[in-house]
């Protein structure tokens, strides 16, 4: 099969001659700046490292390791603004264009939170008032068309298209986190108010990016958190009242503007929500976080939920990839082959970003295994 042949037909829920391979397609599929640097050594590529997320520090992978690892899908993401408020201000911080000021951790590798703009009691005049990106931007969207259908024409690979997005957790770094869930609590009004804000400004980027791009994809991915590790970050019954209606909007809007499938990325124990997500209009759900509860028995999800729901991920970033042995890794890679991949519904990819502490041997050994492996029938 071709790389795109294989991805159609995995997402179409069909049967395979290998499972489809991802590395870097999406922000939240990609390998953060530690060990990307120590992949590029081992394949002997001195390209400069170009980032498609300061915050997660991930990267834009170069052509040729992708063919190398022979990876099935190639990446369109929108790019900066012209015009933007984002800045390294005078102390070392980084204020994104959203207002969120942030600050790089001594002993981490990311940019963590450091100001929410909206912090304390804003009201619904303040959200009036706030000086909110520019949608219509045209830097957001230059080029994106010609990229698009030069790779259509000209390359077999499936093309996936991360559109704006993320209004959940925008709407958290804006408030900063406790300031969300009193909201959530005690002013439901103001906290859906504040979300259908920032989703209707991303929706708007959204449908300039399909514009440009939604007939030539494949897939199209966004994200948000639903989840903690151990249970949805809010009751269920407060999910379906305040945020899925919103939701529902948005990847209505997502399945009226391409007839690419809708990736939804999503951490955590989300597996009391999934069929609230499949009743939405959710065609994939990554990145399986099997470390967290109710998402380690993959055979489980795909029996419950595979005729609706493809899985994209799902190799434990958490303690396998880092800490265990390319054998071990091996091994994670043929039990969620076993699980997800028989009649398709499954792309091989780590469970979020590949981490900084992430070991080369251990990379390879992860697309070496995906790409040798037979799926079960």
């Amino acid at each position: 099969m071709t790389h795109r042949e294989r991805v159609v037909a995995a997402l179409n829920h069909q049967p395979t001659d290998r499972v489809p391979l991802d590395l870097g397609s999406t922000r939240v599929t990609s390998i953060t700046v530690g060990a990307y640097e120590r992949l590029k050594r081992h394949f002997g590529v001195a390209s400069e490292t170009l980032l498609t997320d300061k915050m997660q520090q991930t990267v834009r992978v170069d052509e040729r390791i992708l063919e190398a690892l022979d990876i099935d899908t190639r990446p369109l993401l929108p790019g900066p603004p012209d015009r933007s408020r984002e800045a390294i201000l005078p102390d070392g911080r980084w204020r994104d264009e959203w207002g969120v000021i942030r600050r790089p951790q001594p002993k981490g590798y990311y940019w963590e939170l450091d100001e929410s703009p909206l912090a304390g009691e804003p009201t619904l005049e303040d959200l009036e008032s706030y000086p909110w990106p520019d949608p219509d931007d045209p830097g957001r969207y230059r080029g994106l068309a010609e990229q698009a259908r030069r790779w259509r024409e000209t390359t077999d690979y499936a093309l996936v298209g991360h559109a704006p997005g993320g209004w959940i957790h925008l709407s958290q770094y804006l408030r900063g986190f406790e300031g969300w869930y009193l909201d959530l609590a005690s002013r439901p009004d103001f906290a859906v108010a504040l979300m259908a804000r920032v989703r209707d400004l991303t929706l708007r980027m959204a449908g300039h990016f399909l514009e440009a791009v939604g007939p030539y994809l494949d897939v199209v991915a966004t994200g948000d958190d639903l989840a903690t590790q151990k249970a949805p970050m809010v009751s269920p019954q407060m999910y379906r009242d305040l945020i899925k209606p919103l939701q529902r909007e948005q990847f209505a809007f997502f399945h009226a503007h391409t007839s690419a499938k809708v990736f939804y990325h999503t951490c955590g124990s989300v597996y009391a929500l999934l069929p609230d997500l499949i009743e939405i209009g959710v065609d994939i759900l990554n990145p399986v976080q099997v470390s967290a509860a109710e998402m380690g028995d993959t055979a489980r999800l795909k029996r419950e939920f595979g005729a609706d729901l493809c899985f994209w991920g799902g190799i434990d970033t958490q303690h396998v990839l880092p800490h265990g042995t390319p054998e071990e890794v091996r091994a994670e890679v043929r039990r969620r082959i076993a699980d997800l991949a028989p009649g398709g519904g499954y792309v091989l990819n780590a469970v979020h970003n590949i981490q900084p502490d992430v070991p080369v041997e251990n990379i390879l050994a992860l697309y070496e295994a995906g790409r040798t492996m037979e799926v079960p029938a």
